[in-house]
């Protein structure tokens, strides 16, 4: 016979685990997907991968691999070209996020179509992580219009969604400072995009994940966009120079700079609750990594 105790400890975890959706996350050994697993796993939420059986082959990727089944998410072999194997996968989650790259942008159409096929996923995150309503030229203009191009096909299809716009990698800008082709921060010198005064934003990759995953089962988050925009990370070229007082081909790097440092892009626009929120107000308790502090480690 159950005491009024343990009633009440049993009635608390599973409300626990009534609300904690299981996410299937696909693209887990790129650039971001790393960092959404880890936040994944660190929320508690029942983590699935979709891995490929070569990836897990492969020297690299393969101990990445083995280090989430180790750490308890579940691999799911498939791939995005197998419908079937998409399809199987995505039945067996409730949310599903996308940290593909850049090559894989356009492909998402095949997530799409398998998560109306499955008929049981309440929120779809596909490949973001960048700008939101900018003035990019090319070729990073036509990467721009490749995610609003993913975005309208999942509105088409009645698709619940969160379009995350994470801004700026401080992994990737503020190691170098933006300066295209380097690898480490410049000491002596450095070219400024414009003026260097419009404000762009800076997120540290693990902060990007931890935001990403605190929106997965939040209503004021759905069908919104997640504008990352945390005030102690908003920062013009100058300011960064006096802070810190010192490999995407180059053109990229030129074209995404033009758009966040000559257009300022990234703050240049008031996020209207009709479309959009912004991440570190809905998520106060996240200590977010400011620009000043990340700046710190290279100084």
């Amino acid at each position: 016979m159950k005491t009024k105790t343990t009633r009440a400890i049993s009635a608390k975890f599973e409300t626990i685990f009534r609300i904690m959706s299981k996410i299937l996350i696909i693209g887990v050994t790129g650039l971001i997907g790393k960092y959404i697993v880890e936040a994944s796993m660190k929320s508690d939420h029942p983590t699935f991968a979709l891995v490929r059986e070569c990836t897990v082959s492969d020297p690299v990727k393969g101990k990445l691999i083995e280090s989430y089944k180790n750490s308890g998410v579940t691999l799911l072999y498939g791939d995005l070209y197998d419908h079937e194997s998409l399809v199987n996968a995505i039945k067996q989650v409730d949310v599903v996020i996308s940290a593909v790259g850049s090559k894989q942008l356009a492909d998402q159409v095949k997530i799409i179509a398998a998560i109306k096929e499955a008929g049981n996923i309440k929120r779809f995150f596909p490949s973001e992580f960048g700008n939101d309503r900018t003035n990019a030229v090319e070729p990073a203009k036509a990467m721009f219009a490749t995610k609003t191009g993913i975005r309208r096909a999942v509105e088409t299809e009645g698709i619940p969604y969160t379009y995350v716009v994470s801004n700026s990698f401080s992994g990737y800008f503020l190691s170098s400072l933006a300066q295209a082709g380097a690898t480490t921060s410049p000491r002596n010198k450095v070219v400024i995009l414009g003026n260097g005064n419009h404000k762009a934003v800076y997120n540290k990759e693990d902060d990007i994940g931890t935001y990403t995953i605190k929106a997965v089962d939040d209503p004021r988050t759905l069908n919104k966009i997640l504008c990352m925009r945390p005030p102690g990370n908003i920062y013009s070229f100058n300011d960064l120079l006096v802070t810190a007082e010192t490999p995407v081909p180059i053109k990229v790097l030129l074209s995404y700079g033009h758009s966040v440092f000559v257009k300022g892009d990234q703050a240049n626009f008031e996020i209207e609750p009709s479309f959009g929120v912004e991440a570190s107000e809905l998520y106060p308790d996240v200590k977010y990594t400011a620009v000043d502090e990340y700046l710190n480690e290279f100084v």
